[in-house]
Formats: structure tokens, C-alpha cells, sequence
């Protein structure tokens, strides 16, 4: 009986000791890989940044797979950030599903620390913070918070206190905008990434197959400068025959994905696009995203556009932008805003852009793709010419449910993508079978037009003035532009006019008199108008005039322009100013809410 009591008690002992063992190595720094590339110089700048002594939270953001744990496990090897830190360094993983009180009990076990009383709450654990620091104070401390969440926020406000030399260093997937101080790491340029590839893929070894540079080339392109994706790619091909490299290209530019020879690659990614109950539609919105070109920009206003239709955000594009501002933290796209006047910040988006990282594209496309062709939401197909998928053909019975489509066929279509990169393309006939998209013989649904940065538009095709459902129209940056319609006034039910920067545009037809549901003109930047329309005053319902940088705008305004009863906001320079300084009294709703234009910044 003793001696097997005593095998018992050693046994609990080791065991004991093994878990401390365990606790220890949780909240110990990992040594980087032994090979890394690209990662010096942010290791430095993050460096400068976490010394500064302003900085006590600061975070380091990127995509998954970029990199970020790898580079915060170079920092703690840097001998300034030991010197400084000692054996103050603490690491924290975070994950999804925190538990506070399973960090801070494996934080004081690391310091070989009891609590002062018995943990049973997160409440508690929090309260034994303060011993811990206390502990380790006067020395410096560096927390690491790795792999925090969206929703997370709270979790890093509890780990802030007022110390001296006390930092807190957070590496998340989000790009919380409570951050003061951020550090965005960027993905591997090309001669790093074909450095990662050569050495995932052994290519220096002379037993391996060593691909033609283009073919390398065009599999480093692929991965995206994502190191986890190139670390991946080119570990499945290390040490494979020629026939497994050229059939994997084959694939890929077929339009198969690198997720689907590789479920390690895609079950990380996806990590990303987890989202609660009550914030799917973000997920839809980020899948959407590769319904368009790879490596150019996205217009927000097409997207709000896209959006109204197939989740009924509002139009004015305030749900809209609110999703993009979330894909923004997300690290899923980046968006792009110029800077407005006080009349644009809720209805303007025209000059803003919206990009997506090729893998992050490829992600969006992968995603939709899961489904069967006949029952996927989204059918995004790249035609060359008038030749036709063979799954096409093969289908011409089967009934498409796709709602979204970047050119496909199909009863229930209601938002049509067309990617052109001719200079001319004949609609494809199946175009007339789509009841339910708003354009057909000659376009008498359509309700708005967006045109931007036509750089080859001199005139506007006289059948737009027939299609009268029409409710806004956009045009801007067409330099080239010189004249409007003269029948424009047939769009009665027209209620927003941008004419924005189109620098050859002289004067504004005298029909526009008869839009009496007009309720925004913008004609900003237009150079070269001169005058305004002698009727402008019969705009009846006009609410907003935007004339700023009308340079050649400065004889007298007509008569007429008194009428504009409704007219509450007048964005112009100092300038155009004056001209209204006469007028404002027989205009009671305008008061002095117009916007002189702002000095220039140097």
C-alpha cells in the first residue's frame, strides 16, 4: 500500500510539474522560422513604432497568412527589445473564444505566482492583473495579444493600466479603428516572394524539377505575396515531376483554385470570413467583390447600385458604404474615399474606390463557387469573343438562380456585371431573356447611369433622353465631354444631375427648365461653362447647386435664379460667392448655408 501511494504521488507530481511546463511555454515567444524573407525592414519600423514612448497599445494588422506572428516573433529576438524587456516579454494567445480567466492564470503560473485568492470568474482574473505587474514593475513589460478577434475589443480595454514602460502589442486579422497607433504589414513583394517560393518548392535542390521562369513566375503572381499561400503552394509541389507542375498550371488557369488542391491553405483563410448571425450580409458583400476585374478598381457607387438591388439597401448608399467601411477593418478590401464637401458625405461616391487583393479575390470567387452552377447566387464567367463554356451548352434546359452575374443567362437575373476590355462589344442575345434585370429594348426600366473616367466621350446618344425613368444621372471625368442632349428635358422624372469634371462642357441645354423634379445639379470642375441656363429658375424642386471650381463662371446670374424657392445649399468658391451675395435675400430656405471653398493646404 505505501509504495504504491508513493508511485502515486510521483505520478501527481509529474504531472503537476508537466502542466506548469505546459503553462510556461504558452506565454513564452516561439523562435521565428528558420527561414524568413521580407520581414526586416517591418521588423524595424515596428520596432521604432512600440519604442516610442507615446505608444502604449499599438496594433499590427494585416490579412491572414501575411506574416504577422512570424514578425512579431522576430521583434522579441532583437537584442534592443530583450535588453529593454528582460524576461518581461509575455505572449498571449488570444483566439477566437478568449477565456480571461485560463490567460491570467497561465500568466501568473508562468512567473511561478499563486493568486491571491481563488479564480472563478473573469471578473477575478482581471483583479489579479495588478498583482502580476506589480510583480514584474519596475522592469519594463511588453504583453503580446496574438490573434485577437472582432469582438475582442473589450478583452484589450481590461488589459490596459497605467504603468510606466507597460506596453501592450496586439496582432489581429481587424483593423480596430479605437487604435491610435497602427502598423499595417504588407505582403511580400515579387523578388521576396520568388525568394519564399525557390525555397518552399526545394528548387535549389538538383534533384528537383526547376519550372521555366515565366511558369514560376506566374505561380508566385498567384499566391499574392501572402506568405502562408507561397509557403503552401510550393511545398505541394517540392520534389514532384515535371507532368504534377504543369498539370497543377493547368488547373489554375482553367480557373481552379489554389484552395482546392489545398484545404490546410483555404481552412485559414476562411477563418476570415466567420461572421455572427446579424452581419451575414457582410459576407454576401465580400463575396460580390469578385464578381470584378482582378487588379482594378472598383467604383462604390456600382456597388451601392448592386447592393440596393439584391439586399434593398438604401440608395443613397449610407448601408452600403457602412459594409465597405467593415470589409475595410477586416483586412477582406480596401476602400479608398476622397475627401468631400459638406453636401457629398452622405450622397457622393463617385470618386471613391474600392480594391481587393488577388487572394483575397480568389477567396470571394472559391466561395462562390460551392454550389452546383444552376443553384449558385452568383455566376462570375470570363468570355472571350463569342466563345461559350461547354458547360453552357450542355445546360441550355437547366434554369440559372443566379441573381448576380458577371455574364451568364438566366430569368432571375437583377444585377449584370460586364467586365469589356474591347473597344467595342455587342450585347450577347440571351441579355433580352432577362425579365427581371432593369435594362432591355432600349433600356426602358434603367433609373440611373453612372459614367466615370470616359476618356473618349464627346457626345451622348440622343435615345438617352427616351428612356424616362431615368432618376440619376452621373457623368464625370469626361473630359472630352463637350455637350448634352438638347431634348434632355424629355427625363422629367430626373432627380440628380452630375456633370462633375467634365472640362469641356460649355452650357447646360435650355431644356433642362423642364425637370421640375430636379433636386441635385452638380456641375463642379466644369471649366469651361460660362452660364448658367436664362430658366434655371424654373428647377422647382432643385435642393442642392454644386458650382465649385466653375472658373469661367462670373458674369451676373439670371433673373430666373430667384425662383429656386427650394434651393437650400450652394457649394462654390469665394469667387462664385459674391455673385450669390445679391440673391440670398429672395431666397428664404438657402440662408447662408452655402460653403465657400477652403484654402488650399501646402
Amino acid at each position: 500500500m505505501q509504495v504504491h501511494s508513493t508511485r502515486n504521488g510521483l505520478r501527481t507530481l509529474v504531472n503537476v510539474n508537466i502542466n506548469l511546463q505546459k503553462q510556461r511555454v504558452l506565454c513564452t515567444v516561439r523562435d521565428p522560422p528558420d527561414f524568413t524573407v521580407g520581414l526586416d525592414m517591418p521588423m524595424k519600423e515596428l520596432k521604432t513604432l512600440l519604442l516610442k514612448e507615446e505608444v502604449q497599445l499599438l496594433l499590427l494588422t494585416a490579412p491572414g497568412g501575411c506574416g504577422k506572428t512570424t514578425l512579431v516573433q522576430m521583434l522579441c529576438q532583437d537584442d534592443q527589445i530583450r535588453g529593454m524587456f528582460e524576461g518581461n516579454i509575455l505572449f498571449v494567445n488570444v483566439s477566437k473564444t478568449p477565456n480571461v480567466k485560463v490567460i491570467v492564470q497561465n500568466l501568473l503560473n508562468y512567473k511561478n505566482m499563486q493568486p491571491n485568492f481563488q479564480i472563478q470568474s473573469d471578473e477575478d482574473a482581471i483583479n489579479q492583473l495588478p498583482q502580476l505587474l506589480n510583480h514584474l514593475t519596475p522592469n519594463p513589460i511588453l504583453l503580446i495579444l496574438d490573434d485577437v478577434w472582432l469582438g475582442s475589443e473589450s478583452l484589450l480595454e481590461k488589459f490596459k493600466f497605467d504603468l510606466p514602460n507597460y506596453k501592450i502589442l496586439v496582432t489581429s486579422r481587424t483593423a480596430f479603428p479605437r487604435f491610435k497607433f497602427t502598423y499595417h504589414l504588407k505582403p511580400l513583394d515579387d523578388v521576396d516572394a520568388m525568394t519564399l517560393f525557390h525555397r518552399s518548392a526545394s528548387l535549389h535542390d538538383e534533384n528537383s524539377y526547376i519550372p521555366a521562369e515565366e511558369d514560376a513566375k506566374k505561380i508566385v503572381r498567384g499566391c499574392g505575396g501572402f506568405p502562408l499561400v507561397i509557403k503552401v503552394i510550393g511545398g505541394s509541389l517540392r520534389r514532384q515531376h515535371e507532368v504534377v507542375w504543369h498539370s497543377r498550371l493547368m488547373k489554375w488557369s482553367d480557373g481552379q483554385f489554389y484552395f482546392s488542391s489545398d484545404t490546410e491553405l483555404l481552412a485559414h483563410l476562411q477563418k476570415s470570413l466567420e461572421f455572427s448571425d446579424d452581419k451575414v450580409i457582410i459576407k454576401e458583400c465580400f463575396m460580390d467583390l469578385g464578381s470584378f476585374p482582378e487588379d482594378q478598381r472598383i467604383p462604390a457607387a456600382a456597388l451601392i447600385d448592386m447592393w440596393a438591388e439584391l439586399y434593398k439597401l438604401d440608395e443613397d448608399g449610407i448601408h452600403a458604404i457602412a459594409n465597405l467601411q467593415e470589409l475595410n477593418i477586416r483586412n477582406l478590401a480596401s476602400l479608398m474615399m476622397a475627401r468631400k464637401d459638406a453636401s457629398e458625405v452622405k450622397s457622393y461616391y463617385n470618386e471613391d474606390f474600392v480594391t481587393q487583393h488577388d487572394i483575397l479575390r480568389e477567396l470571394a470567387m472559391h466561395q462562390s463557387s460551392q454550389e452546383s452552377i444552376g443553384q449558385r447566387s452568383r455566376l462570375i464567367i470570363n468570355i472571350s469573343g463569342n466563345n461559350i463554356p461547354k458547360w453552357w451548352t450542355e445546360q441550355k434546359q437547366q434554369l440559372i438562380n443566379a441573381r448576380l452575374l458577371s455574364i451568364s443567362t438566366g430569368s432571375k437575373v437583377e444585377v449584370l456585371v460586364l467586365n469589356f476590355h474591347t473597344k467595342n462589344y455587342t450585347l450577347p442575345e440571351f441579355v433580352e431573356k432577362m425579365d427581371k434585370l432593369k435594362i432591355s429594348d432600349a433600356f426602358p426600366n434603367l433609373m440611373e447611369i453612372n459614367i466615370d473616367y470616359c476618356n473618349d466621350l464627346e457626345e451622348l446618344p440622343l435615345g438617352l433622353c427616351d428612356i424616362i425613368h431615368l432618376k440619376k444621372i452621373s457623368i464625370t471625368n469626361c473630359h472630352k465631354l463637350s455637350a448634352l442632349p438638347k431634348e434632355i428635358g424629355k427625363l422629367v422624372n430626373l432627380e440628380v444631375l452630375r456633370l462633375r469634371s467634365c472640362t469641356d462642357l460649355s452650357e447646360l441645354p435650355d431644356s433642362i427648365r423642364s425637370l421640375h423634379k430636379l433636386s441635385i445639379l452638380d456641375i463642379a470642375d466644369c471649366l469651361s461653362i460660362m452660364k448658367l441656363p436664362k430658366h434655371i429658375g424654373e428647377l422647382c424642386n432643385l435642393n442642392e447647386l454644386n458650382m465649385k471650381g466653375c472658373l469661367r463662371l462670373r458674369t451676373q446670374f439670371p433673373e430666373s435664379i430667384m425662383d429656386l424657392e427650394q434651393l437650400k445649399l450652394v457649394v462654390c468658391d469665394e469667387e462664385r460667392a459674391r455673385l450669390w451675395e445679391p440673391i440670398k435675400e429672395f431666397l428664404p430656405k438657402l440662408k447662408h448655408e452655402y460653403k465657400r471653398k477652403e484654402p488650399q493646404q501646402k
